[in-house]
């Protein structure tokens, strides 16, 4: 069975930082690309970052582009998403997810929220 975990979500302060984990199990980690989403209140599933199997490439929206930082650990079967200088635009449930159109295959999110 398929199965990921996401940790380390909470109340920061804008400006503040978090370091987003999610464990996967049940599958080859290693072979899949892999990707960070976020789902507003009241808004759809919104795509945040993505990386390579081989770790080689990541991609951003524009809105996090220099503020999150995306990693994986293949010999632990985790994935990360450092995030600095958080906005009060950037509260949502977090999501890691099997890289897929619409990414079908996730975990039950971690909440975040920037608030002063």
């Amino acid at each position: 069975e398929v199965q990921l975990v996401e940790s380390g979500g909470g109340l920061v302060q804008p400006v503040g930082s978090l370091r987003l984990s999610c464990a996967a199990s049940g599958f080859t980690f290693s072979t899949h690309d892999m990707t960070w989403v976020r789902q507003a209140p009241g808004k759809g599933l919104e795509w945040v970052s993505s990386i390579g199997s081989d770790v080689a490439e990541t991609d951003y929206r524009a809105s996090v582009k220099g503020r999150f930082t995306i990693s994986r650990d293949n010999a632990k079967n985790t994935l990360y998403l450092q995030m600095n200088s958080l906005k009060t635009e950037d509260t949502a449930v977090y999501y890691c997810a099997i890289q897929a159109m619409d990414w079908p295959i996730r975990g039950q999110g971690t909440q975040v929220t920037v608030s002063s």
